[in-house]
């Protein structure tokens, strides 16, 4: 969700006349931290960066430098004080004031802080600088109306906020017709999607309407809550050809009093029956999940009934994290904070778990063919293997080999974006490998367009939503004729 934030942010520069530094300029005009609050490390990595362009700025002071996302929402006016250095700070519900205080600030030679309470514009009707020809993200809400007792996000983020269907199906329309292959609608609980107009089974109905947009190949999503997850969901994932069999669903506990304590109105029996629905529906899913240790209070049997929970659920891949305490959150003031020795051993513990289980789902592909569509930036160790990088359907990340049987190196015809169908020879806990030559590639527009170095611009896509004053008067009607 951050990372489509900043698409929003480079749109909006680049609509007020920015341009993009180059790589190899370490003097920019402009330097925009996109921030997020989720774990602690993310305050420290901030203000370190801060300080590392204090110097810097010094040298130049024409330099601008901004702050937005959840920890400018959380710290405010506080980051000019830490930094005075910083010129502009924003929230998560302004984006579109950037460029605005950037010119307010120049020309008061003063920090400009303006953080709002509740949403300006919603995300999607400001202008768009995609990252990627061949995938986009496409938010269908913002906001978050649990109260995760570890979880900073609703209180920076506000209550959720539902996007119209039609609009979000423009906004996928217009993706595609820049020659986009995949979607992933971005929510914190897309489960949930439809509250706002009455309809819990909204998501599915989601679903379903983008199987029916043409040239749109894939479509995934991200984060369902397990306590909103509803069976017309699974049925709309298997029974759509384009929605693929991959599902993000946290579990963050598989412990019930632990779940209890986070306030995560599920139980770990509920989970595994959801899991238990989907691969009765697609054998062939791929499930990951979101794991945290050592929340307060959490024992020894607390925590081995997550490492239970993982051996049954057979997940694809986790993303583990060590209980990270939010001030302002209820977690923080609660007893029983484990020590952090305790905290690592057992996320060591847990990691090992998890690779085991990774890497045995991950060997069964073995000798399987898949598809891939092709990416850059996955492989950091393609240039050096000879290799090539792409997400199968299911979402594991697979490293192909780019010869033929007889030498012959295709890697000047195969684009990012290409689609390719290549057999799994080897099987490590976090990726595939193919070390065949690929079985077919498939030319594509999304290919077409990173070999022509163009990628997605997206003007803002208006919403279905009340504007606040009133109407604009209509243009007087001109006559078509006129009779003599």
């Amino acid at each position: 969700m951050n990372v489509h934030d900043s698409e929003r942010i480079s749109g909006l520069l680049e609509q007020a006349g920015y341009v993009r530094a180059v790589p190899t300029d370490d003097t920019p005009d402009i330097v925009v931290f996109n921030t997020c609050a989720v774990r602690e490390n993310a305050d420290n990595r901030l203000y370190g960066n801060l300080g590392r362009l204090r110097p810097v700025k010094d040298k130049h002071p024409g330099m601008q430098i901004a702050v937005g996302g959840c920890l400018a929402q959380k710290d405010r006016g506080e980051i000019v004080r830490k930094a005075p250095w910083v010129d502009v700070v924003f929230g998560t519900h302004n984006i579109g004031a950037l460029p605005v205080l950037l010119e307010r600030a120049r020309h008061n030679a003063a920090a400009e802080v303006e953080i709002l309470e509740s949403l300006d514009v919603f995300p999607s009707t400001l202008p768009t600088r995609r990252e990627s020809t061949y995938a986009g993200w496409v938010s269908i809400s913002v906001g978050c109306n649990n109260t995760c007792t570890f979880c900073i996000v609703p209180a920076l983020r506000g209550k959720e906020k539902d996007r119209r269907p039609g609009d979000i199906l423009s906004e996928v329309r217009a993706l595609v017709d820049e020659g986009v292959l995949e979607v992933t609608l971005l929510g914190q609980n897309v489960n949930s999607y439809g509250v706002e107009f009455g309809d819990r089974y909204a998501f599915g109905k989601l679903l379903r309407a983008c199987g029916d947009i043409d040239g749109l190949e894939r479509v995934r999503f991200t984060s369902p809550h397990p306590k909103d997850f509803t069976d017309d969901v699974i049925a709309a994932m298997a029974e759509t050809p384009n929605v693929c069999h991959s599902l993000h669903m946290p579990l963050q506990s598989g412990s019930d009093d632990v779940l209890r304590a986070m306030r995560r109105s599920y139980r770990s029996e509920r989970y595994l029956g959801i899991i238990e629905k989907v691969r009765a529906a697609m054998p062939d899913a791929a499930i990951t999940t979101d794991i945290i240790v050592g929340f307060p209070g959490e024992t020894e049997a607390d925590f081995q009934r997550t490492l239970d929970v993982v051996r049954e659920a057979r997940f694809s891949s986790a993303f583990t994290f060590q209980y990270s305490k939010r001030p302002g959150t209820p977690a923080a003031t609660m007893d029983d904070q484990l020590p952090k020795q305790v905290v690592q051993e057992r996320y060591e513990r847990l990691v090992a778990c998890v690779e085991e289980i990774t890497w045995a789902e991950n060997k069964r592909l073995v000798g399987e063919t898949v598809e891939v569509l092709v990416a850059v930036g996955e492989g950091r160790k393609d240039e050096r293997t000879g290799r090539m990088s792409g997400r199968a359907r299911d979402g594991r990340l697979v490293h192909f080999a780019t010869e033929t049987a007889d030498g012959e190196s295709l890697a000047g015809q195969i684009r990012p974006g290409d689609i390719v169908h290549t057999t799994i020879t080897y099987a490590a806990p976090h990726h595939l490998n193919a070390d065949g030559a690929p079985v077919a590639h498939r030319r594509t527009r999304a290919g077409d367009a990173a070999e022509a170095g163009r990628s997605p611009r997206t003007p803002g896509v208006l919403l279905g939503l009340p504007t606040i004053g009133a109407p604009p008067v209509a243009p007087a009607p001109v006559a078509g004729c006129a009779t003599h």
